[in-house]
């Protein structure tokens, strides 16, 4: 309907623009997600859904049922909300799908002319121009079509309305155009005799990393997530992985952070078969090096070096911090990857260089109410005369986010105690309204 009835109905009415180009791309990465996850045939079905054939894998998740509700709550996680239909044909469940009125619903094979007899003609996947003119004949559903002459139809209709028909009734097949996942890029060398040493191993891998840089480069790809599987000739496998900050085929600098690995690999009686696979790939374009043409020396590339700290301190610990919007100080800050671009925060809004997560409770507080900041207090059994101080700072809480922070109120202060340190207090509550908060006071952050 148009916009302006629509809001005529809906006063409220949450109104976005469509974005048709970015639905089509998480549908397809959806499709390909059910292609690796539920079934190795799936397919778009139109520019709302999926088809998945599901012929001789619903026992691996217990029955058509189980398999559907296991994907229905998949979809209610990714904040979604869908149908599942399961026939014999593609064209009925794909009916079924948009106008069941059941979540799942579930229909053997030969009984599609019944489940798709009160269904609307427009199930049928034809055009508008084809609904106009059946419209106007006075054939509104799927069973009113079954039950007429089928030559009168073809010359009314022509071959598509009959076309699509047969294909939901199962008379005639319907083209089955999968997604095919792309395996990822990797190398793999046998060897005659199983290798056991640190050394061969190495020589290997060099081996394997020339001949998975060569095949990226080729297809214009880099690696941020290396896998290296050793089979041993017991049967059992060793794996080892590195990731990178910043996609990369410098073959050099991979190995190096795989060496820095190579000692957890225990070859056992030996290793007869080694393959290194890009688990992760991006596209690698060109990228800009040093002259003294350009007349300008570029900026250091830190990608390597992260890269180096995290394969011995872990991938968690290497990290940056970027600000987020919210009043809330403690959901105004987020983790980011090193080299990720993040908001600073505001300079008009000092903050300190740390905060207690979560902020510790202080004791035996000496304070003037209502915006007096604490004269004293006690934290972690020693206590602080406050010397110098700012604020209050007020800080209410995010009603729209949590309903329980509707009259939250924090007031912040800047205070300094008799040796120099800088503390960051807050009181709960505006020391007014006890609806506001309990008035106890928090230790949040330290300055320095």
């Amino acid at each position: 309907m148009a916009l302006a009835a629509a809001r005529g109905l809906v006063l409220d009415l949450d109104i976005r623009d469509a974005e048709p180009g970015a639905d089509a791309a998480f549908l397809d990465r959806l499709g390909l997600f059910a292609a690796r996850r539920w079934t190795p045939r799936a397919a778009i079905s139109g520019p709302d859904g999926l088809w998945l054939d599901l012929t001789g894998v619903t026992h691996l998740f217990g029955g058509e049922r189980a398999m559907g509700i296991r994907i229905l709550h998949f979809c209610r996680r990714m904040g979604f909300t869908a149908r599942i239909a399961i026939a014999g044909t593609a064209g009925a469940a794909h009916a079924l799908a948009r106008y069941g009125a059941e979540p799942i619903l579930l229909y053997p094979s030969g009984r599609e002319a019944d489940v798709l007899a009160p269904l609307p003609l427009a199930a049928l996947r034809v055009d508008e121009e084809i609904l106009s003119a059946a419209h106007r004949l006075g054939i509104d559903r799927i069973g009113e079509l079954i039950a007429m002459p089928r030559g009168p139809l073809n010359r009314r209709f022509g071959k598509s309305l009959l076309a699509r028909l047969d294909q939901a009734l199962g008379w005639m097949g319907e083209p089955f155009d999968p997604i095919i996942p792309e395996e990822a890029p990797s190398a793999t060398l046998r060897f005659a005799e199983p290798i056991a040493t640190a050394e061969a191993i190495d020589q290997v891998l060099g081996d394997l990393m020339s001949l998975l840089t060569a095949r990226l480069e080729s297809q214009g790809m880099a690696a941020r997530i290396l896998l290296l599987r050793c089979e041993r000739v017991d049967g059992q496998n060793q794996q080892l992985a590195i990731g990178t900050a910043r996609a990369t085929r410098d073959a050099g600098h991979l190995l190096r952070l795989f060496r820095m690995k190579i000692e957890q690999i225990d070859p056992g009686f030996g290793i007869e078969r080694m393959q290194l696979v890009a688990h992760r790939c991006e596209p690698l374009g060109p990228m800009p090096i040093e002259s003294e043409l350009t007349g300008r020396k570029l900026d250091h590339d830190l990608a390597p070096l992260i890269d180096r700290l995290a394969g011995r301190l872990g991938s968690r610990r290497i990290f940056q911090m970027g600000a987020l919007e919210s009043d809330v100080p403690e959901r105004s800050v987020r983790r980011a990857a090193p080299l990720d671009r993040i908001e600073e925060w505001p300079s008009q809004w000092p903050r300190p260089v740390s905060l207690l997560s979560p902020p510790e409770r202080v004791e035996k507080v000496m304070a003037e109410l209502p915006d007096q900041p604490p004269i004293r207090f006690s934290w972690r059994g020693r206590m602080h005369l406050v010397r110098k101080a700012d604020g209050p700072e007020r800080i209410y809480g995010e009603w729209w986010k949590r309903s329980g922070e509707a009259e939250a109120v924090r007031d912040y202060f800047q205070v300094e105690d008799e040796t120099g340190a800088r503390f960051w207090l807050y009181r709960r509550g505006d020391g007014v309204d006890n609806r506001t908060g309990d008035h106890d006071w928090y230790l949040h952050g330290l300055f320095g």
